[in-house]
């Protein structure tokens, strides 16, 4: 879909109001439990309704987008299409049902594919989130060299969409080490 006219910009009146407004959350598979931890803080403060988990599988491609934020979705390599994403939507399921069996915030996990900030943008607009809440990249050499390919989903979400996106840090950078952490 191309859009017509100069793209929307942040402002006030765009503002989805945080209290009593979903969150939606990106979440991969063995995932630090910290980043749905914190955006369950931010939904009990906030009171809201729902939280939305989102995984965004780049090894495939939306077919359709539905209004309410689900996708229909197909393998990139059909050939390779082995049925394998339906054993991560179960894992991610069993993942998040053990992290919040205690927790009284409801939750929705949603399967989506293709570009994580792209697929995570368009849930959000569909559920009318207020935030949506990542994790910084995962540690290690996979995790830096993964951003520098992909780039940074948090900074793509900053740049591209207008709800705020609360990104919490699963890696801290001594800064007495002397170089930024993006330089690494």
């Amino acid at each position: 879909m191309v859009r017509e006219g100069p793209v929307p910009q942040p402002g006030v009146e765009r503002l989805t109001p945080f209290a009593r407004h979903p969150a939606v959350v990106g979440v991969v598979p063995g995932q630090h439990p910290l980043v749905v931890r914190t955006a369950v803080s931010w939904a009990r403060a906030v009171a809201a309704p729902l939280l939305y988990l989102a995984y965004a599988d780049p090894s495939r491609y939306v077919v359709e987008e539905h209004p309410d934020g689900t996708v229909t979705h197909a393998a990139v390599d059909p050939d390779a299409d082995d049925g394998s994403w339906e054993e991560t939507d179960a894992a991610l399921r069993k993942q998040v049902a053990v992290l919040l069996r205690d927790e009284p915030v409801p939750w929705e996990l949603r399967y989506l594919a293709g570009r994580p900030d792209r697929a995570l943008t368009h849930l959000a607009r569909a559920v009318d989130a207020a935030v949506l809440v990542v994790g910084t990249r995962t540690p290690g050499a996979g995790g830096r060299l993964r951003e520098l390919v992909e780039g940074s989903v948090a900074a793509h979400l900053a740049h591209h969409q207008h709800r705020p996106v609360l990104t919490v840090p699963l890696r801290v950078v001594d800064w007495s080490e002397g170089s930024a952490p993006w330089g690494r």
